[in-house]
């Protein structure tokens, strides 16, 4: 195996790693609804989202939980061959982000029960100010965007 495929998978658990120590950071050190502040715009508290993306079946973890294995499932199998295809980076990378973020989640699920989730955002908005994220909530985010922005210029060298 190639140093860069090595690269990917490595990158692909380095940054699982780091969302799950960030998350074991927060279980151990933030008590429920306490806040500390990073900047004055950016806040670590410890959020325990039983359900999806803004607490989107909230009620039902066990249908979570299925429906976060199944998607990781098929990104993983989608992106086996992809590694060891030569040239597009960008979307090796974007599912590199997508993935590691996706599997962080579902280990959360699966191990937890629930996903920890330890950033948030102070804005003028309230509703805004409430929702909590973590690493693996930004690496899935950026993997997307880096795949679709890959879709839409497939045509072109820049996704070489």
């Amino acid at each position: 195996m190639k140093i860069g495929k090595l690269w990917f998978l490595g990158g692909a658990a380095g940054l699982f790693s780091l969302d799950q120590i960030m998350k074991s950071y927060a279980e151990q050190n933030l008590d429920k609804g306490e806040e500390k502040y990073l900047t004055d715009k950016v806040v670590l508290r410890r959020v325990h989202n039983k359900g999806m993306c803004l607490n989107l079946l909230d009620g039902q973890p066990e249908t979570v939980k299925t429906l976060s294995l199944a998607a990781t499932i098929v990104l993983t199998v989608l992106q086996i061959p992809l590694i060891f295809t030569k040239g597009r980076f960008w979307k090796k990378m974007g599912f590199e982000f997508l993935l590691s973020g996706a599997w962080s989640n579902t280990f959360d699920r699966a191990a937890r029960g629930h996903v920890v989730d330890y950033i948030g955002f102070k804005t003028e908005n309230e509703k805004v100010s409430q929702v909590t994220y973590n690493l693996g909530d930004f690496f899935i985010a950026a993997g997307s965007v880096i795949l679709v922005l890959t879709a839409l210029f497939s045509g072109s060298k820049a996704e070489d």
